[in-house]
């Protein structure tokens, strides 16, 4: 099964959640969804009217684990994308360049974090299975076995239906 992959949101960081969505809510945006984080970061999701691409706000209080002191051009936080399977887009990103950065499960949902070359967050959240998650570095040292071994192994899987093979000379 192919991946499903959704651009959803943009997500910056602001000072003040109430003075943010204050100003959002005057240039016409609605809130659509909102929540807070198990590190205890509150988020609220907004949408333009006639768009489907929402703009996340993110507000981590000082003691957050991703809480830094605003510097011109640090509002921005991370690009969000929703897919099927947040381990396979994370090797994908790590194939392509990125930097794998943060990942943990909260609640029901996977949530891997990637930066590309120049430094900018990519997210990825998707369905969380039972059982922790390991950080994305250690996703990505699991090795697949080569191409060698794996079709040692599937011939020692056939030959084990087919009977013993016959010795070489």
């Amino acid at each position: 099964m192919a991946d499903q992959v959704r651009f959803v949101y943009s997500g910056i960081r602001v000072r003040s959640l109430s003075r943010s969505l204050r100003f959002y809510r005057a240039l016409g945006f609605r809130v659509v969804t909102r929540g807070e984080f198990s590190h205890g970061g509150k988020w609220v999701h907004l949408v333009f009217p006639g768009s489907t691409h929402r703009l996340e706000l993110n507000f981590y209080a000082k003691g957050n684990p991703f809480y830094e002191p605003f510097h011109p051009g640090t509002e921005f936080d991370h690009f969000g994308f929703f897919v099927s399977d947040p381990i396979r887009w994370l090797r994908k990103a790590v194939r392509a360049g990125g930097r794998p950065a943060v990942g943990y499960v909260d609640g029901p949902y996977q949530l891997l974090y990637v930066k590309d070359p120049d430094g900018v967050w990519l997210g990825v959240c998707g369905p969380a299975w039972p059982g922790a998650l390991p950080s994305p570095a250690t996703i990505l040292r699991r090795k697949r076995p080569s191409r060698g071994a794996r079709s040692r192994r599937a011939g020692r899987n056939r030959s084990a239906t087919r009977g013993p093979r016959p010795r070489r000379r």
